[in-house]
């Protein structure tokens, strides 16, 4: 399964596809929104080369996360694309936001591999027990 992580942090695109590899996903970086739908069109979102889920940090420049999964909501072969929001935005608003604008979980930064896996897991993305 392959994974998008999008964020202008190169340590934040490097620590979760590090943790994404762990539980033996192969992960994308991108640094906004713009080149996260350049990478999802250029891959797709099925089959083995396609991208299965998206990690996107909310604060981001030239396209932030909420506008990024509007954008990938709005385009009909991707509305079934899992979408992780990690971001840093704690606030309760926020995160309604986020889920109301199509997101499917919401984590806070800064989490735990084990808080990422259980994520993962209640979106039904890995098995329990899978990288520990």
């Amino acid at each position: 399964m392959r994974a998008l992580v999008v964020d202008d942090s190169r340590t934040m695109r490097r620590i979760i596809s590090a943790y994404l590899g762990d539980l033996g996903l192969e992960t994308l970086t991108a640094t906004d929104g713009q080149d996260a739908l350049a990478l999802l069109t250029a891959h797709g979102t099925s089959g083995p080369d396609g991208v299965h889920l998206v990690c996107i940090d909310w604060h981001m420049p030239v396209m932030d996360g909420l506008s990024l999964v509007g954008e990938i909501r709005a385009r009909r072969d991707w509305r079934d694309l899992t979408m992780l929001m990690i971001t840093s935005e704690r606030e309760h608003i926020q995160v309604v936001r986020a889920l109301a604008a199509g997101a499917h979980e919401y984590l806070t930064k800064p989490f735990t591999a084990d808080e990422l896996r259980a994520k993962l897991e209640l979106l039904g993305l890995v098995g329990r027990g899978v990288g520990r």
